[in-house]
């Protein structure tokens, strides 16, 4: 389908609006409303993690300005799963209407909770599990299992009098799960009987062929590292990866080891996966950290996070050697996770800084350590002869993905035409059966700078990035206001930017020069004084270092 930039037009009567908010063109911060008979209903509200380029950023939130006036409309928020990227941004929807009811599985519910002690916010919660049906307004909800890398994960069925739809959230199909619950897909099939009109489905893997492997067969690969490991194995993981965790668990149990878990969020969501029995833990096997340094090195395992390269995570802080334990000579190091794309970059550095200290890395591209959570294209496949949807919408994945995954589903013969491959912001409107891109509303990228939300913008970012690549210079000049001409050469002061005593002479008779023009023009304002020496000292400071530092300034009255 055409893309448009054009706002949508008002919903029409009976019909249904869909609307991704995040999610679609990235890896993360997934949040898609729908809209029915003027109530909202929102499916997932995650983050997603910065880049290189986006110095300081803690996480970026999907962009809800275009609901922020009608958050009294909202008749719940429905989570899929416990990841970050589908539950991270909740506590901030919630700091804007603390009593939007939350609705999702016993694990979700209860990792969301202990996020939310951090933001002083009681959430109303309604606890769900598959196989139950519930009502929230306009919309009828029905909860099915599916299989991913976190338990208690649940697609939904959302029926509407504009039509079912069926959204997957992120699945796989293993049939061999570490916790034997498997995707329902005779639930799915069920669905397709009763006839889905609009299918949003996981893209992620889209464009990866046949089946995703089970994570039974990890087992040799990661038991291969504990009976080989001379020193301690450090293991990092996703924080709300239980089913990795588990693994790791019992591979140290097996061979008499003891296991710390390094990093606020990993204890504290190990804890509550232990409290409500979702990870096996064997009594004595997990300790104190504290502990660790009293006991031999090859009886200890310790789980951190950090695998995607964060740069104040536990094993990035390892790789630096800025952290309170040392990796050293025989240990092996554990990444038990994918690679985000954006990561690349951030990943190989913390694997190149760990393997310069002596460590042996173990990862995805060199042993069989990781399987994803997401369905391959011929699971995707398999769902859709199943389903057999009228339309369906790609979702959760770059550009690739999206475009990956609705090839599959033309393939197995829904229409090209009722395939709409949308991006953040796209309108979706389901109505007489058919589901078209019908406008677009702004989305932005909304930063989380510690206590600061939406307060960074693209351009206070490029300053960073100017500020830590090209460096900042401070210019202090005394001029003579009525002669607008130096009173003594100016101070200079710079911060990663190599200089002395003399390197900054050579500009003095730029900075004069432009005084002299000033002068001429009859210049007095402050301001624009300072704003010609700024671009007389930047320019100067490519043409002979070719750099571009940020300038700052400073005109006192002589």
């Amino acid at each position: 389908m055409a893309r448009t930039s054009t706002p949508p037009p008002t919903l029409t009567a009976g019909a249904l609006r869909v609307i991704a908010l995040g999610g679609l063109g990235e890896i993360g911060r997934n949040m898609t409303v729908f809209e029915h008979e003027g109530k909202l209903l929102v499916v997932d509200c995650g983050v997603l993690f910065p880049e290189e380029h986006q110095p300081g950023v803690d996480v970026i939130l999907p962009d809800w300005t275009w609901m922020r006036d009608r958050l009294d409309d909202v008749v719940a928020v429905v989570l899929t799963h416990g990841h970050e990227d589908h539950i991270g941004g909740v506590p901030y929807l919630l700091r804007e209407r603390a009593d939007i009811p939350v609705i999702g599985s016993r694990l979700t519910l209860s990792l969301l909770a202990a996020k939310l002690v951090e933001h002083r916010i009681t959430p109303v919660t309604v606890e769900v599990k598959e196989g139950q049906r519930l009502a929230r307004g306009p919309f009828d909800l029905e909860f099915l299992a599916v299989n991913h890398s976190i338990p208690d994960s649940l697609a939904v069925a959302i029926r509407t009098a504009a039509g079912l739809v069926l959204h997957t959230g992120d699945f796989k199909m293993d049939q061999f799960p570490l916790d034997g619950r498997i995707t329902d897909l005779r639930g799915f099939a069920r669905l397709g009987e009763e006839g889905v009109d609009l299918f949003l489905v996981d893209s992620t893997n889209a464009d990866v062929p046949g089946f995703t492997t089970s994570e039974r067969d990890l087992a040799p690969a990661i038991d291969e590292v504990f009976r080989t490991t001379p020193r301690r194995v450090i293991v990092s993981s996703f924080a709300s990866h239980v089913h990795r965790i588990q693994q790791v668990l019992d591979a140290a149990h097996a061979h008499g080891r003891k296991v710390a878990f390094v990093g606020r969020s990993m204890v504290r969501n190990m804890g509550v996966a232990t409290e409500l029995g979702y990870l096996k833990v064997p009594d004595g096997l997990v300790v104190d950290i504290k502990r660790m340094d009293r006991m031999q090195p090859h009886l200890v395992t310790l789980v951190c996070t950090g695998s995607q390269g964060e740069p104040m995570a536990a094993l990035s802080r390892m790789a630096g050697g800025d952290h309170s334990i040392q990796v050293e000579e025989g240990d092996t190091v554990l990444l038990a996770s994918s690679l985000i794309p954006g990561n690349e970059n951030a990943i190989y550095r913390v694997i190149n800084g760990l393997t310069d200290r002596g460590a042996n890395v173990v990862h995805k591209g060199n042993a069989k350590v990781h399987v994803s959570g997401h369905a391959s294209a011929g699971e995707l496949v398999y769902c859709y002869n199943i389903v057999q949807p009228s339309n369906v919408l790609p979702v959760h994945g770059e550009a690739r993905h999206l475009r990956a995954n609705a090839e599959l589903a033309v393939r197995t013969g829904v229409d090209r035409d009722r395939v709409p491959i949308a991006a953040n912001g796209h309108v979706v409107d389901l109505q007489d059966g058919r589901a078209r891109i019908t406008g677009k509303v702004e989305i932005h990228n909304v930063y989380v700078d510690g206590q600061t939300v939406g307060g960074v913008t693209e351009a206070s970012l490029a300053q960073r990035r100017t500020l830590g690549e090209e460096g900042v210079i401070t210019v202090v000049a005394i001029v003579d206001i009525d002669s607008r001409r130096l009173a003594e050469p100016p101070d200079f002061i710079a911060h990663g930017f190599e200089h002395d005593a003399s390197t900054f002479a050579p500009a003095i008779p730029a900075i004069e020069k432009a005084l002299v023009g000033a002068n001429e023009r009859g210049v007095t304002d402050f301001e624009e004084l300072e704003r010609l020496i700024a671009r007389e000292v930047q320019n100067w400071a490519y043409r002979t270092h070719r750099r571009r530092p940020v300038v700052i300034p400073v005109v006192v009255e002589a």
